[in-house]
């Protein structure tokens, strides 16, 4: 075997030495028995290997080993070093996200078949010999993923991280609440599932169709089931950031409790896509007291250190007619509308400092001011991102022009499944410049990182998000972890022939039609 491929690409990898070879008599060596252990969960099903994991001791530098070694503390968390050579595989660390990386390196590196989760016989586990140093060029690649629109059950929510960790994404941006559903069961509040969670039908087609399919739709994940997905997601080095929406797109919960609305009554949980008019009342104490409560609960569910507030397409007409939002205006002495969207946003944030984490919002928290310490997601081209960088705030940068894989994939739409009316295809997303040159050289330090985003107003099944996905979400990963200065499409489009069998080997429905995918 001499396949190299690997996604992303590895900041340095040289060909060196013996191949490797996986024998049947291996064993793991580790000081950090749990992280041999997670390893040998990888290798065992497909080799049917014993892979005994021992502690580190002389027997280390014996021949069928792993080994997995910490080195000392490095400024890169996530930095990974792997010799393979004759039947030693050597894997260094400082941290424990570095460890799992090279996992899903090794992963990679191996034949294929060492994705199936039964036996696999008669396969030689060899790879090439080699050296790879590598590291992350950004601390923040992420994935998002809207469960608002339409509803995915826990199993995928797990398959959705197993993939991000593949293609060693750290963050999992859930996307929870929405005007067509509320996903997160809150105790104190229970209504905002059992109502709020459940809408009468869904629209066929575009929103605007007038079409309606007359089925009830929903569902929501207990908070057990939230604590589950956060543990398996930490387990492979993947952080879950929530998104609890406000004040916008909050129909739903003003479904389940109408008094947290300016009109008090007449709301129903959206039916149809597009941004609704109604939203939190600003000018309402008590609307403060239920996001805190919620919040609360998210807290201990999530321990992020970032909590995303939305903060996008959230129409003014409800507070130009309320006459509580516009007394709010007057005693907190605010120019207009606007001004009360960030003195919203800043009380919020005030709150969540207040218990050590920070607010992240999409880049409609500009307008009127920005909280002090808030971090912008830039989604409206990179113009946001620029301006809030420029003005010294922390950014994640996921433009729509390059990052939204809930647009078509190709100009021949009528061949694709429904999507929102844009196209990015693939050559696009590779294309995806994280730090735009209108950055000034000593403000670049804010731009975290970057992300894709899945919207999923058309997506109904797991498979369709898939579709979606790939491959441009593994072109995002190489993005975020090379961030290359010069980008060879064609090159891509080669790297991607030789490794898409991999996702067929994972159960992974793609699209095939572009042409990477077509070997």
């Amino acid at each position: 075997m001499t396949d190299t491929t690997l996604f992303p690409q590895p900041a340095r990898l040289e060909i060196s030495g013996q191949p490797y070879a996986l024998m049947k008599d291996a064993r793991i060596i580790a000081e950090d028995r749990a992280l041999g252990e997670a390893l040998a969960g990888y290798l065992r099903p497909a080799t049917g290997f014993a892979l005994p994991v021992l502690a580190a001791d002389g027997a280390a530098s014996a021949d069928n080993t792993i080994i997995l070694e910490a080195i000392a503390a490095s400024d890169s968390p996530e930095a990974y070093s792997l010799t393979a050579s004759g039947t030693t595989l050597r894997l260094r660390a400082a941290h424990r996200r570095g460890f799992l990386h090279g996992f899903q390196t090794i992963r990679q590196l191996l034949p294929r078949q060492i994705l199936s989760s039964e036996v696999v016989p008669g396969v030689e586990w060899t790879m090439p010999g080699l050296e790879i140093d590598d590291e992350p060029a950004f601390g923040w690649r992420g994935l998002h993923l809207d469960v608002g629109r339409h509803f995915f059950p826990l199993d995928f929510i797990k398959k959705f991280i197993d993939l991000l960790a593949f293609y060693k994404f750290n963050t999992f941006h859930w996307h929870l609440t929405e005007d067509q559903g509320w996903r997160i069961e809150i105790k104190k509040y229970p209504r905002l599932t059992e109502v709020g969670g459940f809408r009468a039908e869904t629209v066929v087609g575009l929103s605007n169709s007038g079409e309606y399919d007359g089925q009830p739709y929903g569902g929501f994940y207990t908070q057990d089931e939230i604590r589950e997905a956060v543990a398996y997601a930490e387990a492979r080095g993947i952080t879950i950031v929530p998104e609890i929406e406000m004040p916008g797109h909050a129909v739903a919960a003003l479904t389940a409790y109408p008094q947290l609305g300016c009109r008090d009554e007449g709301y129903q949980v959206r039916r149809r896509w597009s941004i609704a008019k109604d939203i939190f009342c600003a000018g309402k104490d008590e609307v403060f007291t239920f996001l805190e409560d919620v919040l609360d609960e998210a807290l201990a569910l999530f321990p992020s250190e970032y909590i995303h507030i939305g903060g996008d397409e959230a129409p003014k007409d409800r507070w130009e007619a309320c006459p509580a939002c516009q007394a709010r205006i007057q005693s907190e002495g605010l120019a207009d509308e606007h001004e009360l969207q960030s003195w919203f946003i800043r009380r919020i944030e005030g709150w969540l400092n207040a218990r050590g984490r920070k607010l992240l919002g999409w880049d409609e928290i500009l307008e009127g001011g920005l909280a002090p310490n808030a971090t912008v997601m830039s989604w409206r081209g990179s113009e946001g991102g620029i301006a809030a960088a420029n003005a010294g705030h922390d950014v994640v940068m996921t433009p729509n022009t390059y990052c939204y894989l809930d647009y078509y994939q190709s100009h021949d739409t009528d061949s694709e499944p429904l999507a929102i009316p844009s196209i990015l295809p693939l050559e696009q997303v590779w294309d995806y410049v994280v730090i735009p040159e209108q950055i000034t050289k000593e403000k670049r330090h804010h731009i975290l990182g970057g992300q894709g985003n899945i919207w999923t107003e058309y997506m109904p099944e797991s498979d369709h998000v898939e579709y979606m996905m790939f491959p441009r979400a593994i072109a995002i990963a190489d993005v975020l972890w090379n961030h290359p200065q010069e980008r060879n499409y064609a090159a891509l489009v080669e790297r991607l022939r030789q490794h898409l069998p991999s996702l067929d080997a994972l159960g992974v429905n793609y699209r095939r039609t572009d042409e990477a995918a077509s070997a």
